[in-house]
This record gives structure tokens, C-alpha cells and sequence, in this order.
């Protein structure tokens, strides 16, 4: 439904895109992840016909999007980060006036109208000027107009933001049900969101694509070793340099820092700190043997995680290996 094939872009000496491409058909919810600068919103803007690419194709549903552009921009609905909104207008008024850009009939207007407003909870705003509405409410209309005309093809960038928490569990119902008819690529810097509504992760960094494969087989190529989180009860004498020495002696731990201090004793006289635990390689999960090994030097355990890994370490490593600025800020954004 959705091709990209060996695109390129450039402004002067700035090679913003170099040679991705991706296919994606329909029926199937994408998310495409980089950093600022990694060349993700010069490719939605390739996608949607707003930027021509210098080499390569972007083909919907077979249509050029540059050399047939009229016929695939009518199968792309898009939502931008910001949705280009006339404050001045109507809820109805502004879908009005969108559903005539799209070249619909008369009489199937108002049905799609009814039908967009329905499926973004429009209803109850449906004759306030846009400008008077809360930026959620604002991003529900520019997501009602990207579906207006039935698109075969959803390009959605940062489709929750301004959501509060009910409309964001919403909006993800809604992005389900729409990618099971319809082929959807989804931007947003929240990894989480990614992780939890698509069936299909899409990295870029530096122009070029990293990674391409369903969240979990990201996690699993990746490779990682789970660490451990251990807070223990510090005992008076040998204080947490005795529990770094006890841990480290467990078989198959490779390290141990001291993660958070031990601080003000509580009333009982009893102090904690927080330590973590790195394994070996080849260890699959050391929680009991850390717990056992812990008792049996007099050591009180009071809690003991396993890391999970997730998309954002995946998403950490793929970018920061190359040094690429702004990944921790995105890092820090998507927590």
C-alpha cells in the first residue's frame, strides 16, 4: 500500500535523507522513530507530496506521489504535529469546508462529516469556534479532518499530543481500529506509545535507517543483559562496600555499583541503600540466587527488581552510537 524506495533529500550541504525505504501494507500500524535531525519529518514530508524527493519513489497504492500526485494524495490522510486550524471557523463548519477540498459530493458530505465527528468525540463541540477549543479538542479536529474522505492510507504525527488520559486511551482504540482496514504511519517522540500501538518500529538516525522489525524483535536482536535493582538493609559494620563484596561474590554477577546512598536511618535505627547488579553473559535470570545468596551472608532484602528491556533502550543504543545530539532530551520526553 505504501512504498518507499531509495529516497534521497538534500537542502544545499545538508544530505537530510539518504537512501531509505521501507514498504508497508495494509492492515498494519508503523511508528517512525529518530532523534531531532535523524530525517524523520523530511520523509513523512516526502510521504504526504509536501516535499519532492531528490531520488527515489513514494508510491500509494501504485500511484507516484509526485509523478501521479493528485490521485495519491487523495488516499493520504494526514494530521500533522500542529493541524493547520481556522480559529474563526465551527467545529461543522471547518469539516465542511474540508470535506469540499476533498472534491466530496454533496450528498456524501454530511455523512462523512457525522461519521469523522463520531469516531474523534466531536459531537459536543460541534458548533464552538475551533479557537475556543482546548489544544486535545483541537487535535481530535485536525484527526477528524485527516479522515474525512475515507483514506486507504493515515499519516499521524504525535497523534496524542495535548490528550489528557482518557482521550489518549481513546485515541489509541481508535488508531487499532483504523489500522485494521487501513495502513498507518504513526511519528511520535513517547516510545511507550510506539511500543504499545504498533505492530512495527521503523528507526531513523542520521538520514539513514537503523532498524526495521516488530518492537519485540528489536528488543530481542538488541541483545541486552538485564540488570538487577537490590535494596538492602546496610548493616553498621562494613556498610555497603560489605554488600558490594557480598554480591559480587554470586556466581554469574559481573558487577555491582552502589545505585542510591544509603540515608537518614529510619526510626528503627535501620538504613537502606540501592545497588545494581550486572550479570554475566549467558545468565538468564539471577533473582533467586541473589536473594539466596544475600540471606546467607545476613543481608535483608527489601525489594529486588529485574530490568526489562524496552523499545527506548533499543532505541538508545541505535542512536547513540554515533554520538547523534538531542537523543537523551528525546529519551527524557518519551519517560
Amino acid at each position: 500500500m505504501l512504498l518507499v524506495d531509495q529516497v534521497h533529500k538534500s537542502f544545499g550541504t545538508l544530505r537530510a535523507v539518504r537512501g531509505v525505504s521501507f514498504e508497508i501494507p495494509r492492515g498494519q500500524v508503523v511508528g517512525l522513530l529518530g532523534p531531532n535531525g535523524a530525517g524523520k519529518t523530511t520523509t513523512i514530508r516526502m510521504i504526504t507530496g509536501f516535499t519532492p524527493p531528490d531520488a527515489g519513489r513514494v508510491l500509494i497504492d501504485g500511484d507516484d506521489i509526485t509523478q501521479a500526485a493528485a490521485k495519491a494524495r487523495g488516499k493520504i490522510g494526514y494530521l500533522p504535529e500542529s493541524a493547520p486550524l481556522y480559529g474563526e471557523m465551527t467545529v461543522r463548519d471547518y469539516l465542511s469546508f474540508r470535506s469540499k477540498l476533498y472534491g466530496l459530493e454533496r450528498g456524501a458530505r454530511r455523512s462523512a462529516i457525522d461519521r469523522a465527528m463520531d469516531r474523534c468525540w466531536l459531537r459536543e463541540v460541534a458548533g464552538r469556534r475551533i479557537g475556543q477549543l482546548s489544544k486535545g479538542f483541537k487535535q481530535r479536529v485536525g484527526l477528524a479532518g485527516a479522515l474525512l474522505h475515507g483514506p486507504d492510507v493515515l499519516v499521524l504525527d504525535e497523534p496524542t499530543n495535548g490528550l489528557d488520559p482518557t482521550q489518549v486511551s481513546e485515541t489509541r482504540t481508535l488508531i487499532r481500529e483504523l489500522g485494521v482496514e487501513r495502513t498507518l504511519l504513526i511519528s511520535s517522540h513517547v516510545l511507550t506509545e510506539i511500543e504499545r500501538l504498533c505492530d512495527r518500529v521503523i528507526v531513523l538516525a542520521g538520514g539513514t535507517l537503523r532498524a526495521d522489525g516488530s518492537p519485540r524483535s528489536l528488543i530481542d536482536a538488541a541483545g541486552f543483559v538485564a540488570r538487577y535493582t537490590v535494596e538492602i538493609e546496610v548493616p553498621r559494620t562494613g556498610g555497603t562496600a560489605s554488600i558490594v563484596m557480598a554480591l559480587g561474590r554470586v556466581a554469574g554477577v559481573a558487577s555491582v555499583q552502589i545505585h542510591e546512598e544509603p540515608g537518614i536511618p529510619e526510626a528503627s535505627g535501620r538504613s537502606w541503600g540501592v545497588f545494581t547488579v550486572s550479570p554475566e553473559a549467558g545468565f538468564m535470570d539471577l533473582r533467586e540466587t541473589i536473594a539466596e545468596s544475600a540471606r546467607a551472608s545476613g543481608l535483608l532484602v527489601r525489594s529486588l527488581e529485574r530490568e526489562r528491556p524496552s523499545l527506548e533502550r533499543v532505541f538508545m543504543e541505535l542512536v547513540e552510537r554515533d554520538g547523534l545530539g538531542e537523543t537523551r532530551a528525546v529519551a527524557r520526553r518519551s519517560a
